[in-house]
């Protein structure tokens, strides 16, 4: 499973966060910034972003110059010339358009795209929509919601995810026997 960010929610749901403002650097209006992508070299090949602020506004802004320092990416956005300038940005998530997403293998999936999946197991027993990817630093789980809004953890492994489909919205799971009673 990979992470391009994930949608921008309650915003233009067709965007894609890749990048997060967290404070100015320098005296010339760069910006550092978290990353959420698992593709940084993406910013190699995306002129254009999309600045979505905490308050809600939106604005198109050219991305000038990037580079990567300390886990961080910095980035340089054209207008954008003094700490003052850039200061208006901190807060903000940089977005791309859903279409330039980086394209996966047919088994790899984003997080955004799995959740809201329907869960149900081989034996047709209805478990619940995929709330979440829940990230461990080992297997990763879906948290998965039933109607009665009580979660379930289901480990991503090969053994219980049969089928993920992801224009039905649906995954299959095979589950050990217990693991929907925890």
């Amino acid at each position: 499973m990979k992470e391009e960010g994930q949608k921008a929610p309650g915003r233009n749901e067709d965007l894609i966060l890749i990048a997060r403002a967290v404070r100015t650097r320098g005296l010339k209006g760069e910006i550092v910034a978290d990353l959420l992508t698992d593709f940084p070299d993406r910013f190699d090949r995306t002129p254009v972003l999309f600045a979505l602020s905490p308050d809600g506004e939106q604005k198109t802004v050219k991305l000038e110059d990037h580079w990567f320092q300390k886990g961080r990416i910095v980035l340089k956005i054209a207008g954008y010339d003094s700490i003052e300038a850039a200061s208006a940005l901190v807060g903000c998530e940089f977005a791309v358009p859903e279409a330039e997403r980086v394209t996966l293998d047919d088994d790899q999936y984003y997080d955004w795209e799995l959740e809201g999946c329907r869960v149900e197991t081989v034996a047709g027993q209805q478990v619940g929509a995929v709330k979440s990817v829940m990230r461990t630093g080992g297997v990763d789980l879906l948290v998965v919601e039933n109607q009665e809004k009580q979660s379930s953890l289901i480990p991503m492994v090969s053994s219980i995810l049969i089928e993920i489909d992801k224009q039905k919205k649906t995954i299959l799971i095979d589950p050990l026997p217990g693991l929907l009673d925890l």
